[in-house]
């Protein structure tokens, strides 16, 4: 389940303890995502996917302009 933390700018899921992140920053109406990150014991979970569907669904929610300095985050674009 995917959790925003929106007082750090990030997406957030937590499985066995570990975090794997999306992280963004906001500026005016335009949101940058800059980082994913899923630890290497969860990949090929399709968690950093679940993490960037959350991000753009809720950037697009928020009517913000969206960018990403993030090449996997690109991919979605």
């Amino acid at each position: 389940m995917v959790k925003h933390e929106s007082e750090k700018s990030r997406f957030v899921i937590e499985q066995d303890g570990k975090e794997s992140v999306l992280d963004y920053v906001v500026s005016g109406s335009t949101v940058n995502f800059t980082h994913t990150y899923v630890p290497f014991r969860l990949r090929g979970k399709g968690l950093a996917e679940e993490l960037v569907s959350a991000g753009l669904t809720w950037a697009k929610d928020e009517s913000l302009d969206i960018t990403a300095s993030c090449s996997y985050v690109k991919k979605f674009l």
